[in-house]
């Protein structure tokens, strides 16, 4: 079980209204992340889930049963924070068993559930170890152990690999998907990230000053976006905006993302001038200005030569254009 639902659910710190009205429904087993940037509202929410923060209106239901005026042990989750909040002075071993322990389970029991835990998460050579004694991608990993001893209804992930580098990041990210899969528990994570949301992710809920924009999956929002914001919020390089109006078409902006753009030295619809050249490797990105669009991205895959303040011309692929109107709203 552990399916959550949020009902009318606001949420004031004194006069000012942070979560304005959020109705969502995560299903059991479910992977859904909270998505947006900072100040939307979206660890507010979390911490709300929790019950780390009271609600003002509305309410919060697991499995059925209303939740808001439970402490936090009575709720049957687990939460991994931003700071992996560990004792210092603790194994890795007596870190992920304390719960159970304070829980009065037995010791045979505890044993049990952190080797369980351990062998998921390919600790067993540190359980001995403390924390000062790890590196930061292995105390993510024990606090992560730590929740997973307790076998919640429900996860909950606050930034978690915010404190890691790159390539932890992204290995992390992989065991926590893995993870998802052996455990099929329920799991809500929150990011600023949008990379790991399309990577984790089976719907996403995209934030906004305490509103929910839209909510679908990764490719959901990605193909179908409702608004500008969801539209520029969601994938990497950023979408492109420009003015309908210079293209013919109706009051308001196009969206068009970096790889449905095709740049030349020759012909095409808007002449440009490149700004800025970055060479990845396996894909080239060209930032170019036009005076009435401003700066345009064009995705190419492999590497290309392309000069600052060289003159190119840009076409769009049309039937991979959005549409939206001045108020921001996708245009079907």
């Amino acid at each position: 079980m552990g399916a959550l639902e949020l009902r009318g659910v606001t949420k004031n710190f004194g006069k000012t209204e942070v979560i304005k009205g959020v109705d969502l429904t995560v299903n059991a087993g479910e992977f859904c992340v909270f998505v947006g940037p900072s100040g939307c509202g979206k660890s507010t929410l979390l911490r709300m889930i929790a019950g780390l923060e009271d609600t003002t209106g509305g309410d919060i239901l697991l499995d059925g049963r209303r939740v808001n005026d439970l402490a936090p042990a009575r709720r049957e989750l687990a939460m991994v924070f931003q700071t992996y909040a560990l004792y210092p002075h603790l194994s890795v071993r007596d870190n992920m068993g304390l719960a159970l322990k304070q829980a009065g389970a037995s010791r045979s029991e505890i044993t049990a559930a952190t080797d369980r835990a351990a062998a998921m998460l390919e600790l067993e050579p540190l359980m001995d170890r403390r924390p000062a004694e790890l590196s930061g991608g292995q105390r993510q990993r024990v606090a992560i152990g730590r929740a997973i001893v307790r076998r919640p209804k429900l996860f909950l992930f606050d930034e978690p690999l915010s404190n890691l580098d790159a390539a932890l990041r992204v290995a992390t990210r992989i065991e926590i998907a893995r993870l998802h899969r052996e455990l099929k528990t329920t799991m809500i994570y929150v990011t600023h990230d949008q990379i790991e949301a399309m990577t984790l992710a089976h719907r996403i809920v995209v934030m906004r000053q305490g509103r929910i924009e839209q909510v679908g999956s990764p490719m959901e929002l990605y193909n179908n976006p409702a608004n500008t914001f969801v539209a520029g919020f969601i994938g990497s390089p950023q979408m492109n905006f420009l003015d309908a109006t210079a293209l013919g078409l109706a009051p308001g902006r196009v969206g068009i993302r970096p790889e449905h753009l095709t740049i030349s030295r020759g012909t095409g619809e808007i002449p440009a001038t490149v700004s800025h050249i970055e060479k990845l490797g396996g894909e080239t990105l060209v930032y170019a200005r036009h005076p009435q669009h401003g700066m345009l991205t064009v995705r190419l895959f492999g590497e290309h030569d392309y000069s600052v303040d060289e003159t190119v011309h840009l076409t769009l692929h049309r039937e991979r254009m959005f549409e939206f109107d001045p108020a921001g709203k996708r245009r079907t």
